[in-house]
C-alpha cells in the first residue's frame, strides 16, 4: 500500500493513506506539516484564489498561497459556488447484461414485492405518538412467537402533523410519507392513529390517495374513541386481529428486478468516496442490470456534482428536474440564512473532507455509472426502473424516511466515521469505508470496504459482495442493525416550512 492516493491526473492534491510526519517525501514533494490519514497534500503550488482539484473536479479554492507539500484543509481551502455548463445525456453507459438473479420476497396483492413482513402503527400527528407506541409495545416476543412469519409490530411516530400549513411543500411531503408507509410492500397490515383535530387529517389522506379500510388497513382517532386508554385498548384488538392474516404471507422466489435499494451515506470520511461509495455504485450497476432500482438522495450532498449526474440523464427533462431541485435548495438555504457549505459536519472534516464540493463528488459515486432514469420529490413514489434520484435533506433519518416512503425495500448505508443507524420496515446494510472502522465496530458493519484501500479487493469485487449481501438480506438474513434492534426511532419525516 502506497503512502498516498491520486484519483485523477488533473488533481493538484493527493490523499494520505496513513499519517505522514513533516518532512516525508511523497509524490515528488516534501510534506511541510503532519498530515493525518485521509487528509490532502498539495503536489504543486496553488496561488490564492486558484482551484483545488480532486477526483479531477474542483473541490474548493485556495484562500491563501499554498506551497507543494502543504496540508490542504479548512485553513487554506475555501468553498465557493462553481459555475458549470450542464450537459444532458452525454455520458450514457449501458448496463451490464442481466443474469436472472433472484431473492425470496413477499409478493403482495398489488404486485409489489416486500423484503420484510411487518404490521405498522402509523401516526398522523405527534399527539397520537404515545397511543401508537403503547399499541405496538403490547406485542412482545411471547405473543409474536405464535406468528413466525410476522417480523414485528412497529410504531412510526413523529413530531409534526399540526402547527403547520394545510397546503404547500411541508404538508404535501408529510402526506406522501404517510401514504408511502401505508402502502409499503414491507407492511402486511397498517393501523393509522390520529388525535382528531390536527392539520394532517387521516380522512384527507384516505380521500386524496384512494385508501380503503379493510381487515389489513384500519384507522382511528383518539377523540372519536373517547380517550387515550380506550384508543390503546381498541388499537391492540385491531392489531391482534391482523396478526393471523399477516402470518399467512410466505416468501417465494422473486426476480432481483423487484428490489428497490436506498443509497445512503452518513458519518463520511475521505475514504467514503474512494472505497465504500464506488463499491456501492458498482453494486447499484449490478442491480440495475437485473432491472432493479437504486435511489440516490440527499440533494445538498450532490451539490457540486450534479453536473456529472445530468450528463447521465436519459433525457433533458430528467436532467432539468435535478437542476430544479438543486436551485430550490439554494433558495431554501438562503431564505433560512444558511449555506450549502454548512455540510460537511465536524466529523466529516476530521475525517479529511473539507468542503461540500469534495463530499458531494464522493457521495455521488454511490449512484454507479448507469443512466439516470428519474428524479422525484421527497417521498414521492419512485416508478422508474434503474438508477434514480429522490430530493431530500442530507440528514440521514429524514432522508431514509423519504426513500422508504418512495418504495425502497432495502437501505445501503456507507460510513467512514461510524454509524449506529438502522431502519424499519426496510432493513439497513452498513458498509465501512476503512479497516479501522470495521475492526472497531464489528457489530454494526455488514461489509468492509477497507480492503479496497489495502489492495486486497477491487472496487468491482467489493461491489459484487455488497450486491450479494443485498440479495441475502432481502431474502430474510438479518443485517447487523436489525440484529441490534435498530429502526424504531429513525422514522423522521422532513419538516419543511414554518411551525405555527
Amino acid at each position: 500500500m502506497t503512502d498516498t492516493i491520486r484519483l485523477s491526473p488533473l488533481d493538484n492534491v493527493v490523499t494520505a493513506v496513513r499519517p505522514l510526519e513533516a518532512g516525508t517525501r511523497v509524490e515528488g514533494v516534501t510534506t511541510t506539516a503532519l498530515i493525518p490519514a485521509g487528509h490532502k497534500i498539495a503536489t504543486a503550488p496553488v496561488a490564492a484564489g486558484a482551484a483545488l482539484r480532486k477526483f479531477g473536479q474542483i473541490i474548493g479554492y485556495a484562500s491563501v498561497d499554498i506551497a507543494p507539500g502543504d496540508h490542504v484543509h479548512t485553513q487554506n481551502c475555501a468553498f465557493a459556488a462553481t459555475d458549470v455548463d450542464y450537459e444532458f445525456g452525454t455520458d450514457l453507459a449501458p448496463a451490464t447484461p442481466a443474469t436472472g438473479d433472484s431473492f425470496l420476497g413477499y409478493r403482495r396483492e398489488t404486485g409489489r414485492v416486500g423484503t420484510r413482513n411487518y404490521i405498522a402503527v402509523v401516526t398522523s400527528v405527534n399527539c397520537s405518538a404515545t397511543a401508537a407506541r403503547r399499541i405496538a409495545d403490547a406485542f412482545g416476543p411471547e405473543e409474536l412467537a405464535a406468528y413466525p412469519n410476522v417480523d414485528g409490530v412497529v410504531a412510526f411516530v413523529h413530531g409534526t402533523g399540526c402547527g403547520m400549513a394545510d397546503a404547500g411543500d411541508g404538508f404535501e411531503a408529510l402526506q406522501r410519507v404517510m401514504w408511502g408507509y401505508a402502502r409499503h410492500p414491507n407492511h402486511a397490515a397498517v393501523l393509522m392513529v390520529g388525535l382528531g383535530c390536527e392539520i394532517n387529517q387521516i380522512d384527507w389522506l384516505l380521500d386524496a390517495w384512494g385508501l380503503k379500510q379493510g381487515p389489513t388497513f384500519q384507522t382511528m382517532n383518539i377523540q372519536n374513541v373517547a380517550g387515550l386508554r380506550r384508543t390503546v385498548e381498541a388499537g391492540i384488538e385491531k392489531v391482534r386481529a391482523m396478526l393471523p392474516i399477516a402470518n399467512e404471507a410466505r416468501r417465494e422466489p422473486c426476480p432481483a428486478s423487484e428490489l428497490m435499494v436506498a443509497l445512503q451515506c452518513g458519518g463520511s470520511d475521505a475514504w467514503s468516496g474512494i472505497t465504500a461509495n464506488p463499491a456501492v455504485g458498482h453494486a447499484c450497476d449490478l442491480l440495475v442490470a437485473q432491472g432493479g432500482t437504486g435511489v440516490l438522495a440527499e440533494t445538498p450532498e450532490i451539490y457540486g456534482a450534479e453536473h456529472l449526474l445530468t450528463r447521465r440523464a436519459v433525457d433533458r427533462a430528467v436532467g432539468e428536474r435535478l437542476i430544479e431541485r438543486v436551485e430550490w435548495w439554494k433558495d431554501y438555504t438562503a431564505r433560512n440564512r444558511g449555506s450549502m457549505d454548512n455540510n460537511p459536519s465536524p466529523g466529516n472534516k476530521k475525517g479529511g473532507l473539507t468542503t461540500i464540493l469534495e463530499k458531494s463528488l464522493g457521495a455521488a459515486a454511490k449512484g454507479g455509472t448507469t443512466p439516470l432514469t428519474g428524479v422525484y420529490r421527497y417521498a414521492e413514489a419512485v416508478t422508474a426502473r434503474g438508477f434514480t434520484f429522490m430530493d431530500s435533506p442530507g440528514y440521514d433519518p429524514a432522508s431514509v424516511t423519504g426513500q422508504i416512503a418512495a418504495g425502497c425495500t432495502l437501505v445501503c448505508f456507507t460510513t467512514g466515521r461510524g454509524s449506529a443507524f438502522g431502519s424499519k420496515p426496510a432493513p439497513t446494510i452498513k458498509v465501512a469505508s476503512n479497516q479501522a472502522l470495521f475492526d472497531r465496530m464489528p457489530e454494526d458493519m455488514d461489509v468492509n470496504a477497507g480492503d479496497v484501500l489495502s489492495g486486497a479487493a477491487s472496487v468491482e469485487a467489493k461491489g459484487r459482495e455488497i450486491y450479494e449481501t443485498w440479495l441475502r438480506v432481502a431474502s430474510g438474513e438479518a443485517s447487523k442493525s436489525e440484529a441490534q434492534g435498530l429502526g424504531d426511532y429513525e422514522f423522521v419525516p422532513w419538516q419543511i416550512g414554518a411551525v405555527m
